[in-house]
């Protein structure tokens, strides 16, 4: 009974000791989360409630901040949609190429090095200088790309000074640096074991069935990891839009310029531009902390949707 007695507090200490050597593991884990991801939340949050203008002090508010947002913002709407198309065309687009320049290049034989360089040095490129340089390509009046296609008698497009065309410009301008999917797709069509392909053949597959039956049971994982990560990426979609809307516009840039984003016709205006608009440019951090957590509400959304769609996607465990 002693012995019983005298144990219980040394598993105890034993296990308090287990407890803090996890959390030393996961220090660095918890403290980045807490400092860059909870705090801004709470922050978030909070002054979403709040009439703050970055200078006086804030004061409370009510929902008159969200109410503005949902009903009352004028380009909420435009912001939405263009952000939504966004995330439907390019994100399936993406993850179509991406995958078929995988399933290209793994099938190369000769210069398949220069191939894979090739296809990965468009995307090592800065999202900024990229975006310039495309804007450069496309220009209705001067640009290559409108020249070629006027020599061999195709309408030339007016691209980035179009609102029609605007967003199919990025969604080409995505789609140049496919690079980084390129590389997902390539390893893991490097992983599907040959045994499944050779046993394929033998029962008759061609190239369609033993795609369908080898490739895509065994790819599906990353083709959802692919879709996810593409989602909140273009959720996020700032810097390629900002960047090209005020080059095709053609609005010389100097100190203190102020350029209202979405040009042309607000076709390019996501839903950052229009935080980054209501909280540096307007300075109502109140209406942009509200517009963000619908962002972010409307991300997480998307989603949770697709990771329980997940058992469409990945195959069935035996």
């Amino acid at each position: 009974m002693a012995a019983t007695t005298t144990g219980a507090p040394a598993l105890r200490r034993k296990r308090t000791r287990e407890r803090l050597r996890i959390l030393g593991f996961l220090s660095p884990w918890l403290i980045g989360f807490s400092v860059f991801f909870g705090y801004p939340l709470i922050a978030t949050v909070y002054f979403s409630f709040l009439h703050y203008n970055q200078i006086e002090r804030p004061e409370f508010v009510g929902l008159r901040n969200w109410t503005y947002v949902l009903t009352q913002m004028p380009l909420f709407g435009p912001a939405l949609w263009n952000t939504l198309w966004l995330v439907v065309v390019m994100v399936a687009l993406r993850v179509v190429f991406g995958l078929g320049i995988g399933l290209l290049v793994t099938r190369i034989t000769s210069g398949a090095g220069f191939f894979r360089t090739a296809f990965y040095l468009p995307y090592l490129a800065p999202p900024v200088a990229a975006t310039v340089a495309f804007v450069f390509l496309l220009n209705p009046a001067t640009g290559p790309v409108n020249g070629i296609l006027g020599a061999v008698g195709i309408p030339a497009p007016s691209w980035f000074n179009d609102p029609h065309w605007a967003k199919p410009s990025l969604v080409l301008l995505s789609l140049w640096g496919i690079g980084d999917l390129m590389v997902i797709f390539m390893a893991a069509l490097l992983d599907v074991p040959k045994e499944q392909y050779e046993a394929a053949e033998l029962d008759g597959a061609g190239a369609w069935g033993k795609f369908r039956y080898v490739t895509w049971p065994s790819i599906t994982p990353i083709v959802l990891f692919a879709v996810v990560t593409g989602v909140v990426q273009t959720m996020q979609y700032y810097t390629q839009a900002l960047v090209a809307g005020k080059l095709a516009s053609g609005v010389s840039i100097g100190p203190g310029t102020v350029i209202q984003p979405g040009y042309p016709d607000h076709s390019t205006l996501t839903v950052p531009q229009l935080v980054y608009s209501l909280g540096f440019q307007n300075f109502n951090t109140g209406a942009a902390c509200a517009l963000s957590l619908v962002l972010f509400a409307l991300a997480m959304a998307v989603t949770v949707l697709l990771m329980r769609k997940r058992a469409g996607l990945l195959p069935a465990e035996d």
